[in-house]
């Protein structure tokens, strides 16, 4: 196995990014967050700020929410990277972390209900939905874990997120439904595993 580049990466900006904005002010504060690259529907329909449907992925409010996020990302990109490939495996990350975004801006929208959204939870679901389908193409593994594994992770994230207030669900649920959308159009199958899958 590779060493997953782009996901330590990943992490070590998130962290960065997450200690250069605890200097400047508190970043559980919604109006501090707004400030500095948060997604906020308004900003982005009535001012053309689009560049916060990808700055909002890498900003969090407070250390716990950090800190679950990037647990989750390490768990899910150390493997993901290795068997999608490195540039598919942002491709994925990215596009979940914006169609996160979208669904859960479509849901203020629809309800005129605005609220200040950060964290890169859509992204990470967006991986999980991509190790889904490949568990699905590779009779329910995807390297050392288990399709079964991952789809009780999803729910049990979901769920958490059901239970608990201040939680972004159709974030999850954009980020999920993009990563497997992703992963139908990118995976490949390599000649060695499918030789295994058929007998060959």
């Amino acid at each position: 196995m590779k060493r997953p580049v782009f996901t330590i990466i990943l992490v070590g900006v998130n962290v960065i990014v997450f200690f250069i904005l605890s200097i400047m002010g508190m970043t559980e504060d919604a109006a501090f967050m707004a400030e500095h690259g948060a997604m906020y529907a308004p900003y982005v329909l009535e001012m053309g700020e689009y560049y916060r449907i990808f700055t909002s992925i890498f900003l969090h409010f407070g250390f716990e929410h950090l800190m679950n996020n990037m647990v989750m990302l390490l768990a899910v990109g150390w493997t993901l990277e290795n068997e999608l490939g490195r540039i598919k495996f942002l491709i994925v990350y990215f596009a979940g972390g914006a169609g996160g975004t979208f669904l859960s801006m479509w849901q203020d929208i629809r309800t005129e209900h605005y609220a200040v959204a950060a964290g890169a939870s859509g992204a990470i679901y967006g991986l999980i939905g991509a190790m889904l389908y490949i568990a699905v193409r590779n009779r329910g593994r995807v390297g050392n874990i288990s399709g079964r594994g991952l789809l009780f992770m999803a729910l049990i994230c979901l769920y958490y997120g059901y239970a608990n207030g201040g939680v972004d669900n159709f974030a999850h649920v954009g980020g999920l439904l993009s990563g497997i959308f992703l992963a139908v159009l990118l995976y490949r199958k390599r000649k060695n595993e499918s030789s295994k899958a058929s007998g060959l």
